[in-house]
């Protein structure tokens, strides 16, 4: 399985813009700036944010995207479902009930195995996905990232928004 690059993108501009003071509206041009990213393509994983409530968007000339909500209240399966939808990751074609060598359709009653299992997977993914908000992963980034590099990212920044205005 394989997600679209939109995901990551998403996953990283909603963290980014969580761990950002409430009132800094940051607009599509300067995330896909930051993170080197097609504008049109992170446009696009950004409306389906805002449409799932993840960000806020406001209007003008300091307008840009916000975080929606609290980052606690945000999980990565919230934005996996809000770019992708709620699609299971498998989709079963039913290939056992195809062939030369098919057996009666009354032979195919139960769940196949591998489905079944797939099911599981997709459920556990999910799962996982569902226990791990934008909280948890701003968390293990402040451990890692040298406050040097955290000062130099908003100097870059608020250079950015103030030649806006």
């Amino acid at each position: 399985m394989v997600l679209g690059k939109q995901i990551e993108w998403a996953m990283h501009c909603a963290s980014f813009l969580a761990s950002l003071p409430e009132d800094m509206a940051v607009s599509v041009n300067v995330l896909a700036e930051y993170h080197e990213v097609p504008r049109d393509y992170l446009a696009k994983a950004l409306q389906s944010l805002a449409k799932a409530g993840i960000v806020k968007t406001t209007v003008g000339p300091r307008g840009g995207y916000t975080i929606g909500r609290a980052a606690e209240e945000i999980t990565l399966l919230d934005i996996v479902e809000s770019v992708e939808g709620e699609k299971s990751t498998f989709s079963c074609t039913e290939i056992r009930q195809k062939g030369p060598c098919k057996m009666e359709e009354k032979a195919y009653s139960g769940v196949c195995g591998i489905a079944a299992a797939m099911y599981r997977a997709d459920h556990a993914w999910r799962e996982s996905l569902r226990s791990t908000t934008l909280a948890d992963i701003n968390r293990s980034v402040n451990r890692v990232v040298p406050a040097e590099q955290k000062r130099k990212v908003m100097a870059w920044l608020e250079g950015k928004l103030s030649s806006k205005s």
